[in-house]
């Protein structure tokens, strides 16, 4: 069976429904995986994406902020939705396709603007959310299932416009990048995305804030697709659709691709 699946911070799927279905019908993934959808279930736009074909759909949603979803050509069965560091947000949903592929979908915590979690109450959450996360999937190790989603760090040198200037900023700082690679290991995770292209800068997120974005290019890849190791060989064809950041106000994450052949 192959299908392929995008992940994408749509950053308010009702704002950005048409944005949603532009994707749906030029790209058409199998399975798309939305995340801070910024909505109460109920209020998803479930009936125009299954009109477009995507009649399956799972989801956690909250109003105004957080909020996860699946939507699928194929049959898709929810598994579970897991409240990491017991914070009360929609953040996480897994399903499970009728290939025996578990997909989970999360949002992990933004963490603050500051880079302590003594002054930061937000920096410590998202510290404690990636630690549960770890021994979760530790403690049940992940077999025939993707991981994917914004989880809001750029781990490697080149997932920064620039290393150095970036070190403390939040998302990019050691920290981070230590707990993050913490969960990658003891899931024993592939990412995938940067096992098909290895080398050079690659960025799936741009600041609202820059006047130019696509000129000034000072991104991040903080959105993700990681498989498990049993699957990890049957994962090709990574992209990212920069293109998307510059539609018609757009979210300010561009959506990530890969193709599998289970």
């Amino acid at each position: 069976m192959a299908f392929t699946l995008a992940t994408w911070n749509i950053n308010s799927v009702r704002l950005r429904a048409e944005l949603v279905l532009k994707l749906l019908a030029e790209e058409t993934p199998d399975v798309l995986c939305l995340q801070e959808c910024k909505s109460p279930v109920d209020k998803i736009p479930a009936e125009a994406f299954a009109a477009a074909g995507y009649s399956h759909m799972i989801a956690r949603g909250q109003k105004g902020y957080n909020g996860v979803a699946i939507l699928s050509k194929l049959p898709m069965t929810e598994v579970g939705a897991h409240d990491f560091a017991s914070l009360g947000h929609a953040r996480h949903i897994a399903g499970q396709m009728e290939n025996g592929v578990t997909v989970h979908n999360f949002y992990v915590p933004a963490g603050g603007d500051v880079a302590d979690r003594t002054v930061n109450e937000k920096f410590g959450q998202k510290l404690d959310y990636l630690t549960e996360m770890r021994d979760w999937f530790g403690g049940n190790q992940p077999e025939k299932s993707i991981l994917v989603g914004d989880l809001n760090i750029a781990p490697r040198e080149d997932d920064v416009w620039d290393h150095k200037k970036l070190l403390k900023v939040v998302s990019h700082t050691p920290i981070e990048v230590e707990h993050l690679g913490q969960v990658q290991e003891a899931g024993g995770w592939q990412d995938v995305t940067r096992r098909d292209i290895p080398e050079g800068q690659l960025y799936s997120w741009w600041s609202y804030r820059a006047r130019d974005w696509d000129a000034a290019d000072k991104g991040r890849r903080l959105d993700h697709i990681w498989a498990s190791a049993d699957i990890g060989a049957a994962a090709h064809s990574s992209r990212i659709l920069r293109a998307a950041r510059g539609w018609e106000k757009p979210s300010d994450h561009a959506p990530v691709f890969a193709c599998f052949d289970l």
